[in-house]
């Protein structure tokens, strides 16, 4: 594909998706999600808990609803099994030591965690410590600024899967985008997925949505999309803001069901979460995740 013929099909996505986005205002919830996954007024007979986190019966309704993983920080507790299998177990401090990473990868193999996520020094220790296990292990590319060379970019993920990563998080070139440079930027994120499809492991990209205007989210995620990533997620969780409802409604809108959206960055609190998945995001990134869990204990 040209770089003209590549402006053209972004140019037109575009039009159609922020059509139907009237003055960039917030999109409604999905038509029977807007009052959220969890009802706090009602628990099971006989259960002192309304907490999705914990009770198997909401569990069953958030992954109905169309979640597949949750992603949360390294303080988790009282995981019920029947969620652990769908959360991102993450520990991306730059300050974390090793004894932080052991003990994030024996909580995720004592939970059933669906991956623990790590910048790629700690790659080689996660892939030891959870050998014989189901948890996935999952890294990051050009992260936090994405302002990397594509050949940079591609040499880590190379590196990463070579060192047993299964999932790459990808941080795009934000500079570029903010620029013009389409093609620039679908080559670098196909470069990304290429070396790591190659190698089983699948891509997430990350758009710094709180650096974008809403033109620029829908051409990021159409670029992302056209290049192969398996998701878009909103955010690193490094910069001055996170995600919001309207950027997850809107760039579902742009990708279609065919691939995942992860909410992430200043998901604080059950209601936060709600109306991310309600919004359409099929995981969620959170860093306050025992505010989380022990507000639907309550």
């Amino acid at each position: 594909m040209t770089e003209a013929e590549l402006d053209g099909l972004v140019a037109q996505i575009a039009e159609e998706v922020l059509a139907r986005v009237p003055g960039g205002t917030t999109r409604s919830a999905p038509a029977g999600k807007g009052e959220g996954l969890n009802l706090p007024n009602e628990v099971c007979p006989g259960c002192v808990q309304r907490c999705a986190q914990t009770c198997a019966a909401n569990t069953r309704q958030i992954l109905s609803a169309g979640a597949e993983r949750v992603s949360a920080s390294e303080r988790l507790t009282r995981i019920d099994p029947a969620i652990a299998g769908v959360i991102d177990h993450t520990i991306l401090k730059p300050e974390a030591t090793r004894a932080d990473l052991l003990k994030v990868c024996r909580e995720a193999r004592q939970y059933g965690f669906a991956s623990v996520c790590v910048n790629p020094y700690w790659v080689p220790l996660v892939r030891n410590e959870l050998a014989g296990s189901a948890v996935k292990v999952c890294t990051v590319v050009g992260f936090p600024l994405g302002a990397t060379s594509t050949e940079a970019k591609v040499a880590e993920a190379a590196a990463a899967v070579r060192a047993g990563a299964q999932e790459i998080d990808m941080v795009i070139n934000v500079g570029a985008l903010r620029s013009g440079d389409r093609l620039a930027v679908e080559r670098d994120i196909r470069a990304v997925v290429e070396v790591s499809h190659r190698a089983g492991a699948i891509v997430k990209v990350i758009l710094e949505t709180a650096l974008l205007d809403d033109p620029q989210k829908v051409v990021a995620s159409t670029l992302a999309k056209l290049a192969g990533a398996d998701f878009v997620k909103t955010s690193t969780g490094f910069n001055k803001s996170g995600a919001t409802v309207h950027d997850v409604a809107l760039m579902r809108s742009v990708v279609g069901p065919s691939m995942g959206v992860k909410a992430a960055g200043g998901i604080r609190t059950l209601a936060d979460l709600e109306a991310m998945t309600a919004a359409g995001a099929t995981r969620i990134g959170a860093s306050a995740s025992v505010k989380i869990v022990e507000a639907t204990a309550a």
